[in-house]
């Protein structure tokens, strides 16, 4: 289900019977045609599993389900817009940041620890991003939100992006991260953010990044 860009701000969703997509409750603008929304208690296709990890951590996004026929604007808080479209790959994203998806991606939980281990879970801790994140794998499109608009910079092998991980927005493809730090412990006291630590990410794909610090 592929979404018009209106501007920066303000994408435009294609509703057909039969389908149904998924949005963060609030984030309707306004529609055309017979479409409804319905409040998703389970968090779209994640299960119950990825409902209980999510709610442990408080880290659960209330979406609304979308089905019927007609068009459909979607915005929230007048955070810039990013669309993204997978081709059967993996999308990695805060969960606070998606705007709207399509109902035939598979939504899972990935808890951060799995990936660089204890480190893993001290990026949650540190840096404000959550322990779980929210994945979407398959063939549709994304639209997650960001501070200042993205940039998406390709990740490839033997050339690794280092991201500062309150910039970080989402990224897909065969990725790992790790937190690494990039000042030493006497330098880091009393720094709250910042350049002391990195979110470096290795393998092929990609990384968006927003123009800004600043948390949704």
């Amino acid at each position: 289900m592929p979404f018009r860009e209106i501007n920066s701000k303000m994408v435009e969703a294609t509703v057909l019977p039969g389908q149904k997509m998924f949005s963060q409750r609030g984030a309707m603008l306004a529609y055309r045609g017979e479409v409804s929304f319905t409040p998703n208690i389970q968090g779209g296709q994640g299960g119950v599993m990825s409902m209980i990890g999510r709610r442990m951590t408080n880290e659960a996004t209330p979406l609304m389900t979308v089905e019927g026929s007609g068009t459909v604007m979607f915005g929230h808080g007048g955070h810039h817009i990013q669309v993204i479209n997978l081709a059967g790959d993996t999308l990695y994203v805060e969960a606070d940041r998606l705007l709207a998806f399509d109902g035939a991606l598979q939504q899972g939980t990935m808890f951060m620890g799995s990936q660089g281990g204890v480190m893993g879970m001290v990026r949650g801790q540190v840096t404000g991003q959550g322990l779980f994140t929210t994945t979407l794998k398959g063939h549709g499109a994304v639209a997650v939100m960001a501070h200042g608009g993205v940039i998406e910079l390709p990740i490839t092998p033997g050339r690794e992006v280092h991201v500062d991980p309150q910039a970080y927005v989402a990224h897909h493809g065969d990725v790992r991260n790790k937190l690494s730090t990039a000042l030493g412990w006497r330098e880091m006291v009393g720094r709250g953010s910042g350049e002391g630590f990195q979110l470096e990410l290795s393998g092929n794909g990609a990384v968006y990044v927003q123009a800004s610090e600043e948390k949704l």
